[in-house]
């Protein structure tokens, strides 16, 4: 008995062991990348850093650069509204548009795979440092939209609704950008439901917006969730304006900090911290929308839902069909 137990434990540490090994080039990567310098970031937020001739001179100042942003700093308030603007505006457009593009090119049509690189092309074309390029250059937006009228329509009816159109218009092409990989996500998971799903409730006689609420939404929820974060924090990498202003984006505020020798080092790890706040928020209220309301303590998986799902199909229309044979007698 002690020998299978222990032949037991040897085996699950083997089996654990595998799985370490496969996970420890990206969590080597992500504590030299990530994890370490966002830690020295986050100490660095809470000194005076000088460069002098003899180098940086580190001086530990408590909360002074938090101080100095929050009560003396005119531009950071404003920033963080208009980064919380655009992440508002663009995440659920990025949303609905990355879920209908992918529903679309999940159909059975014909240059289905082309039309997949087409929409993805752009992902690898322009990202990093090009994609940011391109943005500041001002050479992904649109013409003005003021010169149509059904903007001068909506823009008699309300200012506000005519801004957001506004700002979406200009910023189209970006929209677009950032919906490629979202678009694979989604068809991915599109493709994990079970077609008999579709096949008991077209049997059923549910109509195609019926399908798409009670069966394609709830299937893809997880996905969207994925998406969401995705899509936020992708956002956050990059210098996007919501709309026209004079406003200093935050992005700009951590950039000039930089190029600053009295204390610009010291000043940007404390933008840099909020700023990753402020995305963890952000974050944290897309998994509280998107969470799962299910009060079922154990997580079931997509094949057990979906096969739960057609027993209660199949069973309902059992009854329909006895319920008809029941009126003929």
């Amino acid at each position: 008995m002690n020998n299978n137990k222990k032949k037991q434990i040897i085996k699950a540490i083997k089996s654990n062991l595998g799985g370490y090994l496969f996970l420890a080039p990206w969590l080597i990567g992500f504590l030299v990348f990530t994890g370490i310098p966002f830690l020295y970031t986050f100490y660095l937020s809470f000194t005076n850093v000088n460069q002098t001739a003899l180098g940086w001179q580190i001086k530990w100042n408590n909360f002074e650069n938090y101080n100095d942003i929050f009560f003396k700093n005119t531009q950071f308030l404003p920033s963080l509204l208009e980064f919380i603007i655009m992440q508002v505006l663009y995440v659920p457009v990025i949303l609905v548009i990355s879920f209908i593009l992918a529903v679309l090119l999940n159909q059975d049509i014909k240059g289905r795979a082309i039309l997949r690189t087409i929409f993805f092309l752009p992902v690898i074309i322009l990202s990093g440092s090009v994609m940011q390029q391109f943005i500041s250059s001002g050479a992904a937006n649109f013409a003005s939209i003021n010169s149509i009228f059904i903007f001068h329509i909506v823009s008699n009816y309300s200012r506000f609704f005519a801004q957001i159109i506004e700002v979406l218009f200009v910023n189209f092409t970006i929209v677009l950008w950032f919906t490629g990989i979202p678009i694979i996500l989604f068809i991915n998971a599109l493709q994990k439901i079970d077609h008999q799903l579709y096949e008991a409730t077209q049997i059923d006689g549910a109509s195609w917006w019926q399908i798409l609420w009670k069966i394609t939404i709830p299937m893809v929820k997880s996905t969207a969730l994925v998406v969401t974060i995705y899509t936020i924090v992708n956002l956050g990498l990059y210098n996007i304006r919501p709309r026209q202003s004079n406003i200093t984006a935050i992005y700009d505020l951590i950039k000039n900090a930089l190029g600053v020798t009295s204390n610009g080092l010291g000043y940007a790890s404390a933008y840099a911290v909020l700023y990753t706040i402020v995305v963890f928020i952000l974050v944290g209220f897309a998994l509280l929308v998107l969470r799962n309301r299910d009060k079922v303590k154990v997580v079931e998986s997509l094949q057990e839902r979906q096969q739960k799902k057609l027993a209660w199909i199949q069973k309902r229309n059992k009854k329909k069909l006895m319920k008809g044979v029941n009126k003929n007698d």
